[in-house]
């Protein structure tokens, strides 16, 4: 189902209103902070990244729904310490895209959004295929007014480290600094783990754990090369962990028994059974 553009406007504008009678009137919703919303916004968009990996479209519409909430939320927080409001986080984010994108904006294109905004990249009508945009991305957002000092800074420090990795090798890849070949990574992938394996073998923790995060790095390096992204492949792979590993649990407890009774042997068997049926639908 399509809604017009109107009865989008008009939808927006009733979960604005609601957010008004909320904050005034519900003892919890009075009491938020930005402090106190930030770890539940943190759920949410776990939450969210579970729905999509799943493709649950009523569930990403509904997850969806709970993001956009908090985006209110902190607006109206803001709106109250006389910061900024939601039209204000709708405009910057509005002057901010035309400006990363001037192979749309540029020349005169769009004059309803691009009028009064600085669209000078110097790289206008220059970006053909999205592999051209992303490589004059960095460069465009450095030319921002209160834009990143250096191609990493725009990385955020608490991003989780697998994402935070694959976030940093695609802003060096943007300006340059990447393999000839994706093939040359595989001796980087095999350099590494030989190192790795060196130092558990030598007993020293402290350094087998600094290898052993350059492998996951050189690692995480091969799939961005490859165009896999390591975290939705680490979480399939979670889930395919769960559902055999839950079929396992459930079949030992019909026979009467609890894993700890269990032989490796025996507990491969019905793990092997649990692969044969493919229960959570992922290919080998």
């Amino acid at each position: 189902m399509t809604h017009t553009k109107e009865e989008k406007l008009a939808a927006f504008s009733r979960l604005l209103d609601l957010m008004d009678i909320l904050r005034a009137e519900c003892p919890w919703d009075r009491e938020q902070t930005n402090e106190s919303l930030r770890p539940n916004t943190i759920e949410e968009a776990f939450e969210l990244c579970d729905a999509l990996l799943n493709n649950d479209e009523k569930n990403i519409a509904k997850e969806l729904g709970d993001v956009l909430l908090h985006v209110v939320f902190y607006a109206l927080i803001g709106q109250e310490k006389g910061q900024f409001d939601i039209a204000d986080v709708c405009n910057r984010l509005v002057d901010k895209l035309v400006f990363r994108h001037p192979h749309v904006f540029g020349e005169g294109q769009h004059p309803e959004f691009s009028a009064g905004i600085a669209t000078e990249s110097g790289l206008a009508n220059g970006a053909k295929t999205g592999a051209q945009v992303e490589k004059n991305w960095e460069m465009i957002k450095q030319k921002e007014k209160d834009g990143n000092e250096s191609v990493l800074s725009g990385v955020p420090r608490s991003l989780p480290s697998l994402i935070k990795a694959y976030r940093i090798q695609d802003k060096a890849r943007n300006v340059g600094f990447d393999w000839e070949e994706r093939s040359q990574v595989w001796d980087k992938v095999k350099e590494e783990i030989a190192e790795f394996e060196s130092e558990v073998a030598q007993m020293d923790n402290d350094k087998a754990t600094r290898e052993f995060g350059d492998v996951l790095f050189s690692l995480i390096n091969a799939a961005r090369l490859y165009k896999i992204n390591p975290d939705n492949a680490l979480e399939y792979t979670n889930q395919k962990f769960i559902a055999r590993f839950n079929y396992l649990e459930e079949k030992t407890l019909k026979q009467g028994r609890s894993l700890k009774e269990m032989s490796l042997a025996e507990m491969d068997e019905i793990w092997n059974e649990a692969k044969r049926m493919n229960l959570d639908n992922t290919a080998e």
